[in-house]
C-alpha cells in the first residue's frame, strides 16, 4: 500500500500554528516552531485558549472579573512574546473556547495551518490518567502533523530548522503508511539520512490467533517498500529491527542514532480520546513524553 500525497507539496510550510500557555513546555517548544519558521518562510500563529476555570466563582460578577484577569494576562504575555517572534511573519491569537482542542481546530481552520508546534508536560502513567494530555488530544484529533516537543528535549537541538537524522518508526499500519511521506519529504528537503525501524514483538508476546512471525529478511524487505522509490533522498535509507517493547526500542534507537526527529503514525481519536489512548494505544504518548528530540506525528 503506498500514499499518494505528493512530497513536493507536503514541505511547503507556510502557516505553523503555535499554542502556548506560557509555561515551561511551550517554552520549550518556542525555538522549534521560529527555527522552522526562518527556514521555510512561514508565518507563525501564536495561540493562547482561554478555558472556563472550574474553580471560579459562579456568580456572573465574579465570574467576568476573573476572565478579564485572565484576558489581561494573556494579552501581557503575548506582548512579551512578540519580542522571540521579532523578524518573523507572525500574528498572536488570544481566543476563548470550552476547552483547549476548540480553540486549536478553529485556528486552524482560520489560519489554513500546515504544521502545529507544541510543548508537553510529558505526564505518563496515573498521571496522565488523572489530568489527561493536551497534546495528546491535539495530535490525535488533528489531520495536520503535529511537532510536539517533550520535557527530555534540549532546546539547543532545534538545530536552525534543520534535521539531519530522521528516525521513522513504523508497524505497517495505516496510521504508519499515512505518515511514510512525510518522514520521505522532511528527508529529502534537509539532505539528512533517514532510519527506517520496526520494531517486531518477541515470540513469547505474540498472541495465538497473530500470523506467523516474519523472517528478519522479510521485514526489512517491507521497511524498504516503505520509500518510493521515485524519492530522492541524498543518502540511502537505513533500516533497523528491534524486538521489544515499541516505545522502549524507540526511544533508544533515537538515543544510540543521535536520531533529531521521531516521525510515527497515530491512529485517530474517535469518540472519547480514552478510547484512543487504552494499551498499545499509549505507544505514541510514551514516545513524545520520554523522547530525546521532538516527534513528528500524522494521525491516520
Amino acid at each position: 500500500m503506498t500514499s499518494t500525497l505528493k512530497t513536493a507539496e507536503l514541505i511547503k510550510l507556510k502557516s505553523i500554528l503555535y499554542p502556548t500557555d506560557f509555561s515551561e513546555p511551550s517554552e520549550l517548544a518556542l525555538p522549534f516552531a521560529t527555527a522552522l519558521a526562518r527556514r521555510y518562510g512561514a508565518t507563525v500563529y501564536a495561540l493562547n485558549v482561554i478555558t472556563p476555570n472550574p474553580f471560579a466563582s459562579s456568580t456572573p460578577e465574579c465570574a467576568g472579573m476573573a476572565l478579564d484577569a485572565e484576558r489581561e494576562l494573556a494579552f501581557a504575555s503575548m506582548t512579551q512574546l512578540e519580542s522571540e517572534l521579532a523578524g518573523l511573519h507572525h500574528e498572536t491569537i488570544v481566543e476563548r473556547a470550552l476547552n483547549v482542542w476548540d480553540g486549536v481546530n478553529q485556528a486552524i481552520q482560520d489560519c489554513s495551518v500546515d504544521l502545529i508546534v507544541l510543548g508537553t508536560h510529558g505526564r505518563t502513567g496515573a498521571q496522565r490518567l488523572l489530568l489527561g494530555s493536551v497534546a495528546e488530544e491535539v495530535f490525535r484529533r488533528c489531520d495536520r502533523p503535529v511537532l510536539t516537543v517533550g520535557p527530555n528535549v534540549r532546546t539547543s537541538s532545534h538545530n536552525g530548522g534543520r534535521f539531519h537524522r530522521i528516525l521513522f518508526a513504523t508497524d505497517y499500519s495505516p496510521a504508519s503508511v499515512a505518515a511514510a511521506p512525510y518522514a520521505v519529504s522532511f528527508a529529502e528537503n534537509n539532505e539528512a539520512r533517514l532510519l527506517l525501524l520496526h520494531v517486531a514483538k518477541m515470540a513469547e508476546t505474540r498472541k495465538p490467533e497473530e500470523k506467523r512471525e516474519q523472517s528478519v529478511a522479510e521485514l526489512i524487505h517491507r521497511l524498504y517498500d516503505t520509500v518510493s522509490p521515485h524519492a530522492e533522498l541524498s543518502i540511502p535509507p537505513e533500516v533497523a529491527i528491534a524486538y521489544g517493547q515499541p516505545a522502549e526500542r524507540i526511544i533508544e534507537t533515537a538515543r544510540e542514532r543521535s536520531v533529531d526527529l521521531i516521525v510515527l503514525g497515530v491512529r485517530s481519536a474517535r469518540g472519547h480520546l480514552g478510547a484512543a489512548t487504552h494499551l498499545e494505544r499509549a505507544t505514541a504518548h510514551d514516545i513524545v513524553a520520554h523522547a530525546p528530540c521532538p516527534v513528528l506525528t500524522v494521525r491516520e
